[in-house]
């Protein structure tokens, strides 16, 4: 059991407008390959659906630890010490990235942010692409936090 250091947020990579929840994901992520990834739990604990509903996928508690039965498979090497949140979309009908959010899940995914800062006051906000040759948010995630108004002691750089 690790402190919680990151709150890293995702996108599931799936086209525009193309409604996914919880379960098509961890059908994804869990499948064996070449139909999925072949992971034994999937890379996000909590999905932003395109309604902004939050599904929770990998069970949770608020304290300032990762258990191991809450680590996910978001970002290699960093999953012990993070939480990863996802929103649904981050392509274009064509697979290239894009900032695909919504209003109501822009807004889900600021007060997550907000939640997880108040919870743990000490945790950084990064998107996925911080730590991997990838899209992953689809969108510049410092930019975005500092638009929102999150405290700069909270965002990695």
């Amino acid at each position: 059991m690790k402190k919680l250091a990151y709150l890293i947020i995702h996108c599931t990579a799936t086209p525009e407008g193309k409604a996914f929840v919880g379960r098509d994901i961890i059908r994804m992520h869990t499948t064996p390959p070449p139909n999925g990834r072949g992971w034994k739990t999937p890379g996000y604990s909590d999905l932003i659906l395109l309604d902004g509903k939050v599904e929770n996928l990998v069970p949770h508690n608020d304290d300032d630890f990762v258990d191991p039965r809450e680590i996910t498979n978001g970002a290699l090497g960093l999953n012990a010490i993070s939480r990863h949140v996802a929103y649904v979309g981050g392509t274009d009908k064509k697979g290239r990235a894009k900032n695909t959010m919504n209003p109501a899940q822009e807004l889900a995914l600021h007060q997550y942010v907000l939640a997880m800062i108040h919870n743990h006051p000490d945790i950084k906000v990064a998107g996925h692409r911080q730590f991997a040759a990838k899209a992953c948010p689809s969108f510049d995630t410092i930019k975005w936090l500092e638009a929102k108004g999150i405290p700069s002691k909270n965002i990695h750089r």
